[in-house]
């Protein structure tokens, strides 16, 4: 039974989609502040953490940068419509996907769903670390070092690294990657791709502003190297 934490400050909202949630077969515990969601945390130990990003106090912004910053926790981050401002800013601070509200319950539990299987996708497997310069891939244990630092990767930039290094020096397009690492067919989610690919480029790379590794050409898409 996956085990799904749910910040969200609204109450018809939140215990909308948690009674929503758990008929689809999820564990879930709520909370209504960011403060009272890192709490629960530490006790609860969820798989997935959906998070609303307009809370008071700690927004949810900050939350996910915090959580982020110490956990590779599945995190899906709830906006108002037509808010693509803080759509971008929340997976910048390291969502790996967004829904916005309002939403019904199927759509909510099919993207829980399809960002937990592809976590189960990616691995393990028996295939042995590759190395890329600097960079050390262990397909099998799921982990990316970088000059023997273990670097601390959001499920969606591992999947995304892990696919792109598979194919090194083939070119895919954002709507490629998005069917792959995402699971989307939606041409407008494309933010999600350039996002991912920033925050990764901030940990693989020694200058995210002359990427070494993931390369943009244009008009097509994404190819990783090294050069």
């Amino acid at each position: 039974m996956p085990r799904v934490l749910l910040i969200e400050d609204d109450p018809s909202v939140r215990e909308g989609v948690e009674l929503g949630l758990r008929r689809c077969g999820h564990e879930v515990r709520s909370a209504a502040t960011g403060e009272d969601g890192l709490t629960a945390l530490g006790h609860f130990r969820p798989d997935l953490l959906l998070l609303d990003l307009m809370l008071p106090g700690m927004n949810g912004v900050q939350v996910c940068r915090l959580v982020r910053g110490s956990s590779q926790l599945p995190i899906i981050i709830l906006t108002a419509r037509g808010d693509d401002f803080d759509v971008v800013v929340g997976l910048e601070a390291g969502a790996d996907d967004y829904i916005v509200k309002p939403a019904r319950t199927e759509v909510i539990d099919a993207r829980i769903r399809a960002v937990l299987r592809r976590i189960e996708d990616s691995g393990p497997s028996r295939a042995a670390p590759e190395s890329h310069g600097e960079l050390t891939i262990d397909r099998a244990g799921l982990t990316v070092t970088k000059s023997g630092q273990l670097l601390t990767l959001a499920p969606s930039e591992l999947r995304l690294l892990m696919y792109l290094s598979a194919a090194a020096g083939q070119v895919f397009s954002r709507q490629q990657l998005l069917e792959y690492v995402w699971e989307h067919s939606y041409h407008a989610d494309a933010r999600l791709v350039d996002a991912c690919v920033r925050r990764l480029r901030g940990k693989i790379e020694d200058d995210a502003g002359s990427p070494r590794y993931i390369q943009t050409l244009r008009g097509f898409g994404y190819r990783f190297g090294p050069l």
